[in-house]
């Protein structure tokens, strides 16, 4: 009887020590989605793009006048 009383004691305190672990559950919305990483992969590829500046043509100086 004693044995069995303690394999309860045991199998108590196993199923409450691992319902204090932390759950590594993932959340629905963590899920890949093709479309959205295809669309994520052409923004950074656009934003990686080099463009050239756009230079304003110069002027010619102004005379002053004194």
């Amino acid at each position: 009887m004693k044995r069995t009383g303690l394999a309860l004691v045991a199998v108590a305190v196993l199923i409450f020590w691992a319902s204090l672990l932390p759950a590594y559950a993932v959340p629905p919305t963590a899920t890949p989605s093709p479309g959205y990483d295809a669309r994520l992969q052409e923004q950074r590829a656009a934003s990686r793009a080099v463009v050239a500046p756009v230079v304003k043509p110069r002027r010619g100086k102004k005379a002053r006048m004194h």
